[in-house]
């Protein structure tokens, strides 16, 4: 059984998406299409949704284990088809590997809150003014950079600190991995305006990460499952079951871990100074 377990070699294939070129992308086009005398305006508002992971315990499955998630932003309207969004998002995300088809047996699981921080540039595929009665809807894309602080946790006790993988003893060079980062954020949704000053959004967005490290597992065992004492954490949240031995397959170190957020925004629009210019005449 542990030959069995030791030779696997199972690849994530699921979070291997080929978008890192979409962000740059994006802000490249929002820089190239600038008007000279934009009609500017700010929206500031509210989000409320889910989050989820994809990782080593979820490798393929999107919105399982899908927990709360919320948020405020503030998006600055270049004209009616570019915008630019400062967004600040909590959520929390779970995983759990009986749950998975990817190395089954592991009884590994663990939660941990995200707060995320991103700068995305929004491009609407149809004009879009909120407040309009006739540029009152349009599908969108957006992209951007951001950063990200987590902490993965399991039955309370804080992962990072005990080196699960070995990273306290610097079992194969590890060592200790960080619980921030950066991450790519890029998604699509629907705007629809409400109100005079009131708008709507729907959104499915994903999370580029380059840590493999949310879910507090990333590549093999490095304790012998039968020695472990029952008393200490680290060695039992390293190996709940204790029948692997140290070397075998813990996760997929090829693959990094992404995150989700889903859900509506609200926002109101301030009209910014000097911005006003014939947009009564051409938007209402």
């Amino acid at each position: 059984m542990h030959s069995k377990i030791a030779t696997q070699s199972i690849l994530l294939s699921g979070p291997k998406m080929r978008v890192f070129f979409i962000p740059f992308f994006l802000l490249f086009c929002l820089w190239v299409n600038l008007p000279a005398k934009a009609q500017t305006n700010l929206e500031v508002g509210l989000f409320i949704g889910d989050a989820y992971y994809l990782g080593d315990l979820n490798p393929d499955v999107h919105f399982r284990m899908a927990q709360l998630a919320y948020g405020a932003l503030a998006r600055y309207n270049i004209d009616d088809r570019w915008s630019v969004k400062l967004g600040v998002t909590r959520g929390k995300v779970k995983g759990n590997s009986e749950k998975s088809n990817f190395l089954p047996g592991r009884n590994l699981n663990f939660e941990s809150s995200i707060t995320d921080f991103s700068l995305m540039a929004e491009f609407n595929f149809f004009p879009y003014f909120t407040g309009s009665r006739w540029n009152w809807i349009t599908p969108y894309l957006y992209a951007g950079v951001g950063g990200f602080v987590f902490q993965p946790t399991s039955g309370g006790q804080k992962l990072q600190p005990l080196g699960t993988e070995g990273q306290k003893i610097g079992f194969d060079g590890r060592k200790p991995y960080k619980t921030l980062g950066v991450n790519i954020p890029f998604g699509l949704g629907v705007k629809v305006s409400i109100g005079r000053k009131i708008g709507l959004t729907a959104f499915w967005e994903m999370h580029k990460t380059f840590t493999d490290y949310i879910d507090d597992v990333s590549s093999t065992y490095y304790l012998n499952g039968s020695a472990i004492n029952p008393n200490d954490a680290s060695g039992i949240l390293s190996d709940p079951t204790r029948n692997h031995l140290a070397g075998m397959q813990r996760g997929n170190p090829k693959s990094d871990d992404w995150y989700s957020f889903s859900g509506v925004t609200v926002s109101y629009r301030f009209e910014l100074r000097g911005s006003r210019k014939c947009k009564e005449n051409k938007h209402f």
